[in-house]
């Protein structure tokens, strides 16, 4: 089911109403802007690395993940219901959690073809008690059901485009030289899994190097910026 999010958000980037839920080839588009294709993503990257590999051949894509920084959670009884209570979630999402869907990407991103864009949001995550189904003992079962997602702001947006947006992300230039994952999480006030993934992304992409061993942990440090054909 769609989202009020994820309509105002396909409004939002399009040229016009008429410019969303295009048919481009075999795919369809969420939305399209000056000929540049725009694929508003909230699941997993993975789940459209192919389609994108294929866009990029031949098109301007722009990809965007928007990450949740505020969250108020409405609750109701029934959808027509009234409200039981609002709260603030906790949980709290940052740009620099784009490195989690990034490890999806590192064959394609860069590309001379490709933008992400990573807007801070903040919405309203309406939810019902969870649909009751037959299920085999133990298994797992939702504490509540979402009936939808509206936007109540976008708080900010950031675009990465190169090798070197990515390390301005991840602030590799402020970390010594070389550098290991303890430095990165530390630095960025993260997990160390967090920082290994990170580690990860950048080294694929070319944006770092290993530089040798420190003890039993890998070091990295920053490779220069050189232009090639997929991106600098």
């Amino acid at each position: 089911m769609e989202t009020s999010l994820h309509r105002t958000l396909k409004l939002h980037y399009a040229e016009s109403e008429d410019a969303t839920e295009v048919r481009h080839g075999a795919f369809r588009i969420d939305a399209v802007h000056s000929g540049e294709l725009i694929e508003i993503q909230f699941a997993s990257l993975s789940s459209i690395r192919n389609k994108l590999a294929t866009l990029l051949e031949t098109d301007k894509v722009r990809i965007v993940k928007p990450i949740v920084a505020r969250r108020r959670i409405i609750r109701q009884k029934t959808a027509d219901g009234p409200i039981i209570s609002r709260r603030l979630s906790p949980k709290r999402g940052q740009t620099l959690d784009l490195f989690e869907e990034l490890v999806y990407l590192t064959q394609i991103f860069p590309h001379p073809n490709l933008t992400i864009d990573v807007p801070l949001v903040s919405v309203e995550e309406w939810r019902l008690p969870p649909v009751q189904r037959k299920s085999r003992r133990g298994r797992f079962r939702p504490k509540h059901s979402v009936k939808d997602v509206v936007l109540e702001e976008i708080l900010s947006s950031r675009s990465f485009r190169t090798r070197a947006d990515l390390k301005r992300l991840a602030e590799v230039n402020k970390l010594p030289q070389p550098f290991d994952t303890g430095q990165l999480a530390k630095h960025l006030d993260r997990r160390r899994d967090v920082a290994q993934r990170i580690a990860y992304v950048l080294r694929n992409i070319g944006a770092v190097e290993e530089a040798g061993k420190r003890g039993n942990a890998r070091t990295y440090r920053s490779r220069a910026t050189r232009t090639s054909k997929r991106a600098a």
